[in-house]
């Protein structure tokens, strides 16, 4: 397979955050006297855009403004959480980074997080020494939620690169399917939670050392 273009989910791929989301989800859920069990907070939770998590908390009650304003009020518990935890980019990811500036491959980031939370990780982690803010793709609150692989599409097209040669790299189920909806030419698994993913049939890293850089020669 030719690689011309390299597209990374964010949280909880180049950075293994989702035990910091959790805590501040509890600490929201809490504040809001809100429970749901692990099974809830797992399908409610993870891999979707804050609007549709708030929407369904909320039963839909909210008007835009107040959506806004509760996002805000847990991202704000979240890069606190960021912050106290000192949290860098995941295992081996520096290396790899490193590495794909030497090649002659695009590379960008999708993330289903808002842009609060992308000009935070750029300025909290000095992204821009590997990535250009131009070309990220996140939230803006038109993109659909995965599995819809628009965020992804969006992504391939802002690199300029077919997406049959384009490696994405994610963790969350949604996001998978939506890497795979978005015709990936290949898709590669981090497994930065423990979960089980032999229901996919794609490669599965713990580590960015582990990925085969002989690939990109």
């Amino acid at each position: 397979m030719k690689i011309s273009g390299i597209v990374f989910d964010f949280n909880g791929t180049l950075l293994w955050d989702t035990h910091l989301h959790n805590e501040a989800w509890d600490k929201f859920l809490n504040n809001h006297d809100i429970f749901l069990s692990d099974d809830e907070k797992l399908r409610i939770l993870h891999g979707k855009n804050n609007e549709l998590i708030i929407e369904e908390l909320f039963k839909g009650k909210l008007s835009s403004n107040q959506v806004s304003e509760i996002i805000m009020e847990k991202e704000f518990i979240y890069q606190e959480n960021c912050r106290n935890h000192k949290i860098g980019l995941a295992p081996g990811v520096i290396s790899f980074l490193n590495f794909l500036k030497t090649k002659n491959i695009s590379y960008t980031i999708a993330t289903a997080s808002g842009k609060e939370n992308v000009d935070f990780y750029f300025d909290y982690l000095k992204l821009s020494a590997w990535f250009k803010k131009e070309l990220v793709s996140f939230n803006d609150g038109t993109i659909k939620s995965k599995p819809n692989p628009e965020l992804f599409i969006k992504a391939i097209e802002k690199l300029g690169v077919p997406p049959s040669e384009t490696i994405i790299f994610e963790d969350s189920i949604s996001g998978i399917q939506a890497a795979e909806n978005a015709g990936a030419g290949k898709l590669i698994i981090v497994n930065s939670f423990g979960f089980d993913y032999s229901a996919f049939p794609h490669e599965v890293i713990t580590n960015f050392d582990m990925v085969d850089r002989s690939q990109f020669y």
